[in-house]
């Protein structure tokens, strides 16, 4: 099966070395969507300089050659137009979309070929901490990271998953000797319950109001690092609750991050010296204020003075800023990653431009491999405000799902009397909507928490694409077939077949543009986009009803539509329940 876009761009430049010579022949011909035919080549303006003549000469001299050449365009082509200035509108031939479509029918892989070039990318997302409790703000992150993830995977890239635990520093003093203070049992107890947000600030009111027990937590912290048998044992009990925790959500999130995928702080500590050494012997971090420093260029306050990064404080700890740059080293030189996707809110922006400069600077951080920021937006209640309780709170992860799903069973309660039923798909549709509004908007974006648009049955949402999937299901279930029986032959006879056919072509096109640039919406505004076409197609052609090479032929489309609906979701990590 080939790309609709990319099969147009080769006949493009076969046509461009054809009339104008074969160094034409690697032009970009600048294929686009129309609306007033399938595509549009914008060659032409930009050919206009170099060859010395108007885009409409040139742009009508390609389309000639399109429509006239002996196989005519390799039989893709039916017509092709010059309008306006020097666009060439170009429509498809309707038997080359059909047998493009009985190809991709075929295809296990649907029409999505494997990466030409396998690269190993590290995706690190989520971010979660020990002995705290995930809140809203971590959905984001979690769900387009996971998606980028799955994407990857897809197309053959050899992914890391790396969620950056929070398991080390100088919180971890205070947070044990808490549980020294209430005992073992007490700690599991809460811990197991999933009071991390009660056990947690419980213990930073006593640090703060309890001067012995601050200076207590201090010195535990010493006892941490130095790997005092008694500490580690009480701090591996917290990491171990709260893995059990995260296990939990990321289940019920559809999130496919494992123990084995967390990336620890702690991981790095035993690199932290010899990373500050390298960098120190190099000349890229120097002593400032008692304090080890880098300062990459380019990067200034509002003082005008060069932004630090600390690698080694005053007191000889180590934070933030060392751990990320030992955490680069690592995956650069050490496990040879290729590529690094960093899925994280907009306000770490300067920190994480700042250590890959560093990265650069220190000779890690070389071409072909690359480091980037997939910028994520905020997710906010009415008003733009950052979702919180009414006591002021940051809302927890679990209670936003749970509250999606009450609400999805409301939305679904008259269509079933079961009510285990109608648990396990209020489930789904919950889960699906709130993570389909993190993935339908562009990542950098921020966008208001609104249940009832999530929720909604009709426009870009989740249980919009849920729906669609069973509406294709209860076809074959009324037919007394199944999907996989659905081979064709297909042909297009009306209008509404073609736009559902053309449409699915461009599944491959999507995943790969999200593979790209780390953007899961393209694939969720593909997905939506199909769903609309199916619905225009399910409203105008009759499947069961029709002749019986139209029956067969549109049963095919069907069988298409649903594998692609229901490869597409799974890539998003979108669930999908059997019917609705």
């Amino acid at each position: 099966m080939t790309d609709p876009e990319a099969a147009l761009g080769s006949l493009v430049q076969q046509a461009l070395a054809a009339e104008f010579g074969a160094e034409y022949a690697s032009t970009d011909p600048l294929i686009r969507p129309s609306g007033f035919a399938d595509f549009q080549a914008n060659v032409a303006m930009s050919l206009s300089k170099p060859l010395g003549r108007s885009p409409r000469d040139i742009a009508g001299d390609v389309a000639d050659r399109l429509t006239s050449a002996p196989t005519v365009a390799a039989k893709a082509v039916a017509k092709a137009e010059v309008s306006g200035p020097g666009f060439i509108n170009i429509t498809l031939a309707d038997e080359w979309i059909a047998a493009q479509s009985a190809q991709q029918l075929a295809d296990p892989r649907l029409g999505v070929a494997l990466a030409e070039h396998r690269q190993r990318v590290v995706v690190d997302y989520s971010g979660p901490n020990v002995a705290k409790e995930l809140h809203a703000g971590h959905l984001r992150a979690t769900s387009v990271g996971d998606a980028i993830a799955r994407v990857l995977e897809y197309l053959d890239h050899e992914v890391i998953r790396a969620a950056h635990l929070g398991d080390w520093g100088t919180q971890f003093g205070m947070l044990i000797e808490h549980a020294l203070e209430i005992g073992e049992q007490a700690t599991y107890d809460q811990l197991a319950s999933g009071e991390f947000t009660a056990f947690y600030q419980a213990a930073r009111a006593q640090f703060d109001s309890d001067p012995a027990f601050a200076d207590q937590a201090r010195k535990r912290v010493v006892q941490l690092q130095a790997g005092e048998p008694d500490t580690i044992r009480l701090w591996q009990l917290l990491v171990d609750d709260s893995m059990e925790y995260l296990r939990k959500i990321y289940a019920r999130l559809n999130i496919t991050l494992t123990n084995a995928d967390m990336a620890p702080e702690s991981f790095y500590n035993s690199m932290l010296g010899d990373v500050c050494d390298e960098l120190e012997r190099r000349g890229i971090a120097v002593m400032s204020d008692g304090a080890l420093c880098a300062f990459p260029p380019g990067f200034a306050g509002r003082d005008g003075k060069p932004v630090p990064l600390m690698l080694r404080k005053s007191d000889g700890g180590y934070g933030y800023d060392s751990t990320d740059a030992a955490a680069i080293r690592y995956r650069l030189t050490e496990i040879g990653v290729t590529r690094i996707i960093y899925v994280v809110g907009a306000e770490q922006s300067q920190h994480l431009q700042m250590i890959f400069e560093l990265a650069r600077q220190a000779g890690w951080l070389v071409p072909p491999a690359t480091a980037e920021h997939a910028v994520i937006g905020l997710m906010t209640g009415p008003g733009g405000q950052r979702l919180r309780t009414r006591s002021g709170e940051q809302v927890k992860l679990a209670d936003l799902m749970d509250e999606a799903v009450d609400r999805a069973a409301t939305v679904i309660a008259d269509r079933y009397a079961d009510p285990l039923q109608r648990s396990q798909i209020a489930e789904a549709v919950g889960i699906g909507a709130l993570k389909y509004g993190d993935l339908s908007v562009a990542r950098a974006s921020g966008y208001v928490l609104d249940f009832d648009r999530l929720l909604a049955l009709t426009g870009n949402t989740g249980p919009y694409l849920q729906y669609a999937t069973a509406r294709i299901r209860s076809i074959f279930a009324r037919a007394g077939l199944d999907p996989a029986d659905a081979t064709g032959p297909i042909a297009l006879g009306e209008a509404a077949e073609r736009a559902l056919a053309l449409r699915l072509l461009g599944f491959g096109r999507a995943v790969t543009d999200v593979a790209a640039t780390a953007e899961p919406h393209k694939l969720a505004g593909y997905l939506f986009e199909l769903a609309s076409a199916f619905t225009v197609f399910y409203e105008q052609c009759p499947v069961l009803s029709a002749a019986d090479e139209t029956r067969s032929s549109r049963l095919a489309l069907c069988a298409l539509t649903l594998s692609v609906l229901m490869t597409g979701l799974h890539l998003l990590g979108i669930p999908v329940p059997d019917r609705m």
